[in-house]
């Protein structure tokens, strides 16, 4: 693989949602990636998924974890990868031989990567939980949705990807890049609590400035603000409406047609409830698709709501390849880009176990040893 991490060796035990998601950018940035997909007897798939997009640009191992003969190939793997990524419960990898006790024992260099909701310590550290759990506690859920109503349930976007996955490709960098003055590798212990609350910070300074006063859906950001929110257009479709700056607004008034002396005031949340009603009338006089037309050219800050995938054929989306296909389906291409060492077009995901002959081999295992273990259902 090409890209900034080619070279960079990580074992990536398989899991659901944020460690593939974290695992699947370091691949997208070129690192080679093993997953080490568990199995029982052999054949029994009991993790990773076959066309899963989260598991793209991986090769995949088919192994029986509870076995110490199957621990024992993911410390022989581990003995000359950069990175290992678990998200298991706490001490579940611990009891499997695999904890980062045995694998740093094994090499000290590695960074050892755990993703957990709850973290690896605390009151609630060895408790069941989801995105939506974390996001909760993390006062990221609160703030989210229209005055008067319940707090709307997000994409799991922000626990499982934005606040666990991508955090914890951050910190693995981190420790990577530590690791280079140091020699010596470490854990990194990514929590979606964490990453969600640290996705808050910028929520926190604004109620600190008097710049957040009002409950949910009643701000600027929130929907609160009528020149900051969504509305329906005439073919039940809707456009984004974000003019926050003076020079955008006027912008967005011209596009609308508001320009009489009796549009409301902007700068008074007492008015807000009349200029929203102005903008909702004003939009539902055209299509989705003719306001798109009419705002290109200009500052209005007025942009379509697409679905995922109108979003993969947009033509902005088209001219700066946003999307790729893979395997026959459109889905995000790797992010950033750089311009030295681009990352390339991912591979399929793999199935399960496609790859342990060929990963064992390299390891050093004779074909009779690679036999033995396949019938004695370690791997598969």
């Amino acid at each position: 693989m090409g890209g900034p991490l080619a070279g960079l060796r990580v074992v990536e035990l398989a899991g659901l949602a944020p460690a593939p998601f974290g695992c699947m950018v370091l691949a997208d940035l070129g690192a080679s990636v093993i997953r080490v997909d568990r199995v029982s007897g052999g054949t029994d798939a009991a993790g990773g998924v076959p066309g899963d997009v989260l598991g793209r640009g991986r090769r995949s191992i088919g192994v029986d974890l509870r076995r110490p003969e199957g621990a024992d190939l993911v410390l022989r793997l581990v003995e000359r990868s950069d990175v290992l990524v678990e998200g298991f419960r706490p001490g579940v990898a611990e009891r499997l031989g695999i904890g980062p006790a045995q694998c740093l024992a094994r090499n000290p260099r590695l960074v050892y990567g755990r993703m957990t909701g709850w973290g690896q310590d605390g009151p609630l550290a060895d408790r069941a939980g989801h995105d939506l759990n974390y996001i909760a506690v993390a006062g990221a859920l609160e703030p989210i949705g229209r005055a008067g109503a319940p707090p709307t349930v997000p994409l799991n976007v922000v626990g499982d990807f934005g606040g666990g996955g991508l955090l914890l490709a951050t910190g693995v960098l981190a420790a990577l890049y530590e690791r280079e003055r140091s020699g010596r590798g470490q854990v990194v212990d990514a929590a979606m609590v964490d990453g969600a609350a640290l996705l808050t910070t910028f929520l926190h300074g604004m109620k600190a400035a008097g710049a957040w006063p009002g409950e949910r859906g009643t701000n600027l950001l929130d929907g609160g603000a009528p020149f900051y929110d969504v509305y329906a257009a005439a073919d039940g479709k809707y456009v984004s409406i974000g003019a926050l700056e003076e020079k955008f607004y006027a912008d967005l008034l011209v596009l609308l047609g508001l320009t009489g002396p009796d549009v409301p005031n902007r700068h008074d949340p007492a008015q807000w409830p009349a200029l929203r009603a102005r903008i909702a009338e004003a939009v539902a006089t055209r299509t989705r698709d003719e306001w798109t037309a009419l705002a290109e050219g200009t500052d209005a800050c007025l942009a379509p709501v697409l679905t995922p995938e109108e979003a993969a054929g947009h033509r902005y989306n088209t001219a700066r390849g946003t999307f790729v296909e893979v395997g026959g389906l459109a889905q995000p291409a790797p992010a950033p880009r750089f311009d030295r060492t681009p990352a390339e077009t991912p591979s399929v995901p793999p199935a399960v176990g496609q790859h342990t002959i060929e990963v064992l081999t390299a390891l050093g295992l004779s074909d009779a040893e690679i036999a033995q273990l396949r019938r004695a259902g370690v791997v598969g």
